[in-house]
């Protein structure tokens, strides 16, 4: 499980980290878009957003390289 989660969880800093020092989440509720009441609160769902994303992607990986074992 670590091999899928930890390589999910530092991609999710670096994904966060990138995406929320282009875009407010201030700026995209005044699109139109209420991501959230407080930017705290959208950081963290963009956090855990993410980090699901990537860990799907690690875990699909991690099947395909190594296979099902029964």
């Amino acid at each position: 499980m670590m091999q899928v989660f930890w390589p999910a969880f530092l991609m999710a800093i670096v994904a966060e980290g990138v995406l929320f020092s282009v875009v407010d989440p201030q700026e995209l509720a005044s699109l139109g878009l209420p991501l959230a009441s407080s930017r705290e609160a959208a950081y963290t769902l963009g956090f855990f957003v993410f980090w699901a994303l990537f860990a799907c992607s690690s875990g699909m990986t991690y099947l395909l390289s190594h296979g099902m074992r029964e």
